[in-house]
């Protein structure tokens, strides 16, 4: 069975930049899903939502729109934008943990309201041809919540229903439950993509071997820890490329240099990396050392130098 990748979207993180140097350095992923649109009870798309989405930035890739909302005005404001743009999918996030969102009834606090998700699905199918899809967790306080949910959810013609296997009360804490995800299997009509702590190639082999019939797979957070991983899930190797650390680089001062240009002053740039490398330090043979190094960088020379010197270690 042929494995499909998509990369999960992280709010912060998978815009535009990103998603074309890890394409362009990378490659393995099939899909990529944009960070989500929040219109905040303001019918206007934001400009950086607008960038993120520009057809003109993102030739070479398969992008899906995705839309954070309790309102069915607002999905289909943000529908009818999406198709302004040529996307003939938008994916509706029930899956963000965060308080923020889910204490206003959003992301996965929306799970637990059937009626509501009934009430914006109908209106969607209803006055648009958009295809939906849905971005999901169990729940937000039990994973009984989106079995729940399936029924309303079996009524309408959703593409796939994606669920990453935790709740919303553990944000991305303690481990995914796998057998709440298997009970998803079997109470849905729906295709389902498995999405959760693929961190590694064995633990990739893990859940396809735990889950045989799911051949659409997300990775988040993964993706970021080691840009490598979908590339050497899609060859099933562990081995990576003998200049790994060469084409590491690369991709950095790609992104660094498009982030730097796009944020005003040393400060959000400063803050823009950091957040990028508590992720990929986890792929370096001393994590904490790593990051505290980035960390200590306080300046744009000193940063550098502080990448180079972490990178010139590693080869």
């Amino acid at each position: 069975m042929s494995i499909t990748l998509l990369s999960s979207p992280l709010q912060g993180f998978t815009d535009f930049r990103f998603r074309n140097a890890f394409h362009h350095y990378f490659g393995g992923i099939d899909t990529f899903y944009a960070p989500y649109i929040r219109l905040n009870g303001k019918l206007k798309i934001k400009n950086s939502y607008q960038l993120d989405l520009q057809p003109e930035n993102n030739t070479t890739l398969n992008v899906i729109p995705q839309v954070m909302t309790n309102d069915a005005d607002e999905f289909l404001f943000v529908v009818k934008y999406v198709q302004s743009l040529g996307y003939k999918e938008l994916n509706w996030n029930l899956g963000c943990p965060y308080p923020m969102v889910t204490k206003s009834g959003m992301g996965s606090g929306l799970i637990c309201n059937p009626t509501k998700i009934d009430e914006i699905l109908n209106k969607a199918h209803n006055e648009s041809d958009i295809t939906v899809s849905m971005k999901m967790r169990m729940g937000y306080d039990n994973a009984n919540e989106i079995l729940d949910a399936f029924p309303t959810l079996d009524k309408y013609p959703l593409k796939n229903i994606a669920i990453h296997a935790r709740i919303g009360k553990q944000l991305y804490k303690g481990p995914v439950d796998l057998d709440a995800f298997e009970r998803c299997t079997k109470s849905t009509k729906h295709k389902l993509y498995y999405n959760g702590d693929i961190t590694s190639v064995a633990s990739f082999k893990n859940m396809e071997a735990r889950f045989p019939d799911i051949d659409h797979f997300m990775i988040g957070r993964g993706l970021i820890a080691d840009p490598f991983l979908p590339s050497m899930i899609k060859n099933n190797t562990t081995e990576y490329p003998k200049n790994r650390w060469d084409i590491f680089s690369q991709f950095h001062d790609t992104i660094y240099q498009q982030y730097d240009e796009y944020l005003s002053g040393p400060t959000p740039i400063k803050m823009k990396m950091l957040g990028f490398w508590e992720f990929f330090s986890q792929s370096f043979s001393n994590p904490q050392k790593t990051y505290k190094a980035i960390k200590k960088a306080g300046n744009p020379v000193k940063y550098k130098q502080a990448v180079a010197t972490i990178l010139n270690n590693e080869k």
